[in-house]
């Protein structure tokens, strides 16, 4: 008889599983047997929980998405200015518990998969439209629309291709030289245009 309550937990561990297994393994020929061993419960019971591989790499990226979401919350929460604000959204975008190589790799698999699955899809176009009308909102307080709208998409470029370099481990990028690229691009786009 399963153990009332543990399914949250057990969700939890497979999610985590899966972040250290892709990092580890990459999606390829990753199986639910291999993230089920790593969480310490059986094949079935990750099907179970989660139906198919894909379905769990769904339920991964809900879990960082959400998280991600509650670090910039927290930091919006303490931010004043718009300038506070701006700085809140790149810091929270690396920070040490997202700004990590496993959960960097789960990111990159999370794209890869957007491809060609219509809920991975819909998951990473919330998350892009939401830093952008982030940092769109602040930036609309210190310059004309138009370049609001441009230096929004450029820093949320800019913030996708560090993590990518990242992820790719083409050049080391530690998260204080990403923040402080991303910080002088904004702040000199902005000295330009207020």
């Amino acid at each position: 008889m399963p153990k009332v309550g543990m399914e949250p937990v057990r969700r939890r561990a497979l999610i985590s599983a899966a972040i250290e297994a892709i990092h580890d393994r990459g999606m390829a020929g990753l199986t639910m047997g291999d993230i089920a061993k790593r969480a310490g419960v059986s094949s079935a019971l990750a099907h179970h929980y989660f139906g198919s591989k894909d379905d769990l790499l769904i339920a991964t990226m809900r879990h960082l998405l959400e998280a991600l979401g509650e670090e910039f919350r927290r930091r919006l929460a303490e931010a004043a200015t718009p300038q506070q604000r701006i700085e809140a959204i790149i810091e929270g975008n690396f920070a040490a518990d997202q700004f990590q190589p496993a959960v960097i790799s789960a990111w990159l698999a999370f794209y890869m998969q957007a491809q060609h699955d219509a809920e991975a899809m819909r998951l990473l176009k919330v998350y892009l439209r939401r830093l952008e009308s982030n940092l769109l909102h602040a930036l609309g307080e210190l310059v004309p629309p138009e370049v609001a709208r441009d230096t929004a998409r450029g820093a949320a470029a800019m913030i996708d291709g560090l993590w990518l370099r990242a992820a790719l481990r083409a050049i080391d990028v530690p998260a204080e030289e990403a923040v402080r690229l991303v910080r002088d691009y904004v702040s000199e786009t902005v000295k330009r245009h207020a």
